[in-house]
């Protein structure tokens, strides 16, 4: 049980609050804002659904293979699934589809929410079905082709495999098995003959089902950033001095392109590797703990022993991270280097979410991570002064592609299917014939 399910125990309440990021993005970003919330003056910047409806703005997904944004390689696309049209528009719709959960309340997109990163701003674990707590953060799926580990801990390596974990686990979406959501797809009238146009006759099936939504995914792809302007584009007013100075540090003093590759032509800003940052091993080890911070409502937070947390609350499932997918006791707390790509839009960080800020993660670091006998040795004390630490947080800043508000947009315009459909003993829809 999470800390914000204990404040709920205490209270006798529902809080789902976790995180409060500052954000860029303007009216793409969190919705459920709740800074401030606390005080008088407090307004919300939640999006209407006929705001959010007049938003939406189909886009051509298909540039994404053909047409690479500056700072980006070529996206990779598996022999085995071509994208076609017809694939990527299917996959955006199973992706918003809340039918393929166990009770038709949860879809891919309620926890990778477009205007929020694809990530989630607005909790710092995820929230699956019935509000069951999810152990890590809901990760971007920004430029998510690109990369050969997938979830925090590389437990799986193919876009195509992987929406099979999620789909079917008890505290996600749910399934009972494979064989369950197959069914729902045969029995709804929406997807009559998509499958089969789009796999050469073939219908839903374990894999057509992976490579529709990889291919969606893959299409998520941001690049073109004022970063990139600047360093691959040779646009020298593209980066303000601050976020220049940032870069220099980025490289040099703060040792982060160790971890956050940046190549000659391009950058992922990451290694997909993983390192033990101390993050998880202090949440696993909580060394000398008697009390944890609970936030209680928007803006109240107490100091709360953990003898009554334990008291109110189940015990908090382990999570050590790499080890997990390998046995090696050497992958004891070690987790995936994210991409910083579209970084601040991306808010909380790290695995758990329990950074808040970029602030918090670069003064994270330079404190030197929290020390542990396992951590990686490029975490250690930086020494970066306050404008240092401006400076770089400026510089993440201008990783943030020019197209966010597009494939926002394109999101609002998919399809999200009628709940009411699909239930058991609905009849299968078969194929129809050539001249129907």
């Amino acid at each position: 049980m999470s800390v914000t399910a204990v404040a709920c125990r205490l209270l006798g309440c529902l809080v789902l609050v976790l995180a409060r990021p500052v954000l860029a993005g303007g009216d793409y970003a969190a919705g459920d804002y709740k800074e401030g919330y606390e005080t008088g003056n407090y307004a919300t910047r939640s999006v209407a659904l006929d705001t959010r409806a007049n938003r939406a703005r189909p886009a051509d997904l298909m540039q994404a293979f053909s047409q690479t944004p500056l700072g980006l390689p070529p996206v990779p696309v598996p022999d085995d699934n071509p994208a076609t049209e017809a694939r990527l528009a299917l996959g955006r719709k199973l992706f918003f589809d809340r039918r393929l959960s166990l009770n038709g309340t949860m879809s891919c997109a309620m926890c990778h929410v477009p205007e929020q990163g694809f990530a989630n701003n607005e909790l710092a674990l995820a929230v699956g079905m019935e509000g069951r707590t999810v152990r890590r953060n809901a990760p971007t799926l920004y430029n998510v082709a690109y990369f050969k580990h997938l979830f925090h801990d590389g437990r799986e390596n193919r876009l195509e495999q992987q929406v099979w974990l999620p789909t079917l686990a008890h505290n996600e979406m749910a399934n009972p098995s494979v064989g369950e959501v197959l069914r729902k797809l045969g029995v709804l009238s929406d997807y009559r003959n998509l499958f089969e146009a789009a796999f050469d006759g073939r219908g839903p099936d374990m894999e057509t089902v992976g490579a529709a939504i990889a291919t969606y995914e893959r299409a998520l792809v941001s690049g073109n950033s004022p970063f990139d302007r600047w360093r691959y584009g040779g646009e020298q007013d593209a980066l303000d001095a601050s976020a220049k100075r940032g870069f220099a540090l980025f490289t040099g003093k703060g040792g982060c392109v160790s971890c956050h590759l940046v190549g000659e032509s391009t950058a992922l800003f990451t290694d997909d590797d993983f390192h033990n940052t101390g993050i998880g091993w202090y949440a696993s080890m909580q060394p000398g703990v008697t009390h944890r911070r609970v936030q209680l409502a928007p803006g109240v937070y107490q100091m709360v022993s953990t003898e009554i947390i334990a008291d109110v609350s189940n015990p908090v499932e382990g999570d050590v991270g790499r080890y997990e997918i390998t046995g090696d006791p050497a992958d004891r707390w070690r987790y995936k280097t994210p991409t910083l790509r579209n970084v601040a839009l991306t808010a909380p960080y790290m695995h758990d979410g329990s950074l808040q800020t970029l602030t918090d993660v670069v003064e994270f670091y330079n404190r030197g991570g929290q020390p542990n006998p396992g951590q990686d040795p490029r975490v250690h004390p930086l020494g970066l002064t306050a404008t240092e630490v401006s400076d770089l947080v400026a510089f993440l800043e201008s990783l943030t592609g020019d197209n966010v508000e597009t494939l926002v947009a394109d999101a609002f315009a998919a399809p999200i299917g009628d709940p009411g459909l699909g239930k058991p003993g609905d009849p299968v829809q078969r194929p129809a014939a050539p001249d129907e």
